[in-house]
C-alpha cells in the first residue's frame, strides 16, 4: 500500500493485484542480492512492464525507500541514546563511529538522487559511449539510449516535485503506510516472545528491531543474511533464554523473509512463464 499511494501521488494506478504480486517479487530478488540491490530493479521492471516509465518506476522505488529510511534513520540514534539494554552494547561504541559513517554516504547518495539528480546524466552517458567505443552497441542503439537514459533521467528527477505536489491525501496515505508496514514488521518479535509466555517489554522489543534493521541496511550480504540473525541474538540474548532466543530467531526470519521469498519466486515464475506463452 505505501508504494501504491506514491505510485497515486505521481499519477499512476496500477490495480491491487500487480502490486500484491510486485511486493513478493521485490521480496525474493531483494533477498537474494547483496544489499538488496535486486529488489529496486526488479520493482523497476515490473512496473515498467505494467506501463510506468522507467523513470517514474525509478523515482516511486526511490521515494518508497526513502520514506522507510527516514523513519528508521530518525528512531535509530533516539533508541541508541536512550534504551538501557543497548548502554553498554558494542553498537554503542567502536562499531556507532563506523555506523555514522554509513549514514553519512548512505543520506549523501539519497541527496544527490533528490537534489541534483542531472550529475547522475554526465556518467550515464560515459558508460554509454564507452560501450559505444568498443563497439558493444551499434551506431543506432547508442543513439537511442542515449536519448531514453536522458528522457528518463529527467522524467526521474522531475517525479520528487511531482510526488509533493500530488494530492495530498496520497501523500500522507504513502507515509501513513509506510509508518504502519514498520510497525508491524518491528512486532513480529514481541508477539513471538508473548506467544512463549515471556512479559514483554514492547518499547524495548521495538527499539532493538530498529536498530537491528538499520544495521541490516548496510549488510553487504545477500538479504543481511547471517548479519540480521547475530545482531538480532546479540541485542535479545540477555531477554530470552537460549533455546528460545534460536526459535524466536528463526521463526522471526521466516515470517517476515523467507515465507515471502517462497511466495514472491512462485509469483515470478508464474510472470515469467505467463510471458513465453504470450504470441511474438
Amino acid at each position: 500500500m505505501r508504494l501504491y499511494f506514491t505510485l497515486r501521488a505521481l499519477g499512476h494506478r496500477l490495480p491491487l493485484k500487480v502490486m500484491f504480486r510486485l511486493v513478493f517479487i521485490n521480496l525474493f530478488f531483494s533477498n537474494v542480492t547483496p544489499m538488496a540491490t535486486g529488489g529496486g530493479f526488479a520493482q523497476i521492471w515490473y512496473l515498467h512492464r505494467h506501463g510506468v516509465p522507467m523513470g517514474r518506476a525509478t523515482a516511486a522505488t526511490t521515494i518508497r525507500t526513502v520514506l522507510a529510511v527516514m523513519f528508521i534513520f530518525t528512531l535509530t540514534p533516539i533508541f541508541l541514546l536512550t534504551l538501557r539494554a543497548l548502554k553498554d552494547h558494542t553498537i554503542t561504541g567502536s562499531i556507532g563511529v563506523a555506523l555514522a559513517i554509513f549514514i553519512f554516504i548512505y543520506l549523501a547518495f539519497f541527496a544527490v538522487l533528490l537534489f541534483r539528480t542531472h550529475w547522475l546524466i554526465a556518467p550515464l552517458t560515459q558508460i554509454l559511449v564507452t560501450l559505444h567505443r568498443f563497439h558493444l552497441i551499434s551506431d543506432a542503439r547508442h543513439r537511442r539510449w542515449q536519448f531514453k537514459a536522458r528522457r528518463e533521467m529527467l522524467r526521474f528527477s522531475d517525479s520528487f516535485g511531482d510526488y509533493l505536489k500530488g494530492q495530498k491525501l496520497y501523500v500522507c496515505l504513502s507515509i501513513l503506510f509506510t509508518a504502519l508496514f514498520l510497525l508491524s514488521l518491528f512486532s513480529f518479535p514481541a508477539l513471538l516472545m508473548y506467544s512463549l509466555g515471556y512479559t514483554v517489554d514492547y518499547v524495548v522489543s521495538l527499539g532493538l528491531l530498529v536498530v537491528t534493521t538499520f544495521v541490516m541496511y548496510f549488510s553487504p550480504t545477500p538479504g543481511a543474511s547471517g548479519i540480521s540473525e547475530g545482531v538480532f541474538g546479540s541485542f535479545f540474548r540477555d531477554i530470552l533464554s537460549g533455546n528460545h532466543l534460536v526459535l524466536v530467531t528463526v521463526s522471526w526470519r521466516l515470517l517476515t523473509i523467507y515465507l515471502g521469498m517462497i511466495i514472491g519466486l512462485i509469483v515470478l515464475q508464474r510472470e515469467l512463464i505467463k510471458d513465453r506463452r504470450k504470441p511474438g
